[in-house]
């Protein structure tokens, strides 16, 4: 089973913007934060040793909105789904 984990960019720029600040890094312009989650998006997916991008066979999860423990939960809920009950540990 794989699992491709992602979000949107302002999903990702609203979590970073929240964990930076809560670290004390001050005001976070968050526009400039989006801007260098798309360029780094856009350089890993780029690259031209192992570039990052989603498998083929590969269930795509977009986190929006949902806690850690929510994201655990579905991907749990897929693996009840796909594996076969007597492969279950």
């Amino acid at each position: 089973m794989k699992i491709f984990l992602t979000a949107t960019i302002n999903e990702r720029a609203k979590r970073r913007k929240n964990e930076l600040e809560a670290m004390g890094q001050g005001t976070i312009d968050f526009e400039q934060l989006k801007n260098e989650i798309e360029q780094r998006d856009f350089d890993d997916s780029n690259r031209k040793i192992s570039p990052l991008i989603k498998a083929e066979d590969a269930i795509e999860i977009i986190s929006d909105g949902y806690t850690i423990n929510q994201v655990v939960g579905k991907i749990l809920e897929i693996y009840l789904e796909t594996i076969p009950k007597e492969l279950h540990l």
